[in-house]
């Protein structure tokens, strides 16, 4: 299968626990809360381990695990109904989401 230039996957890249406390740093484009705008970042960035530790790390910062998008929306609403959500789903729960 050939990928747009733009869509290749980056295989290989290293998750290590810098690269994923990296991801708290984004900033959000406007209008659209900063906790919220990370969060959707790293679940589309990360495969579900990275993105577990990435949810403990935003924890552990004192973010809102319940931070919501431009419509009121959760990041757990959101992916709650996603084929493969259910991994990424689960380690919002255990960080508190509801």
């Amino acid at each position: 299968m050939v990928l747009k230039k733009d869509k290749q996957k980056v295989i290989g890249e290293n998750f290590d626990d810098e690269r994923i406390r990296s991801f708290l740093a984004y900033l959000p484009p406007e209008g659209v809360n900063a906790d919220f705008h990370v969060l959707e970042k790293a679940y589309r960035g990360m495969i579900p381990e990275n993105f577990a530790t990435f949810v403990r790390f935003f924890v552990e910062d004192g973010r809102d695990i319940n931070a919501t998008d431009p419509q009121g929306k959760t990041l757990l609403e959101q992916i709650e109904g996603h084929r493969y959500g259910g991994d990424y789903a689960q380690a919002l729960r255990d960080g508190g989401a509801r």
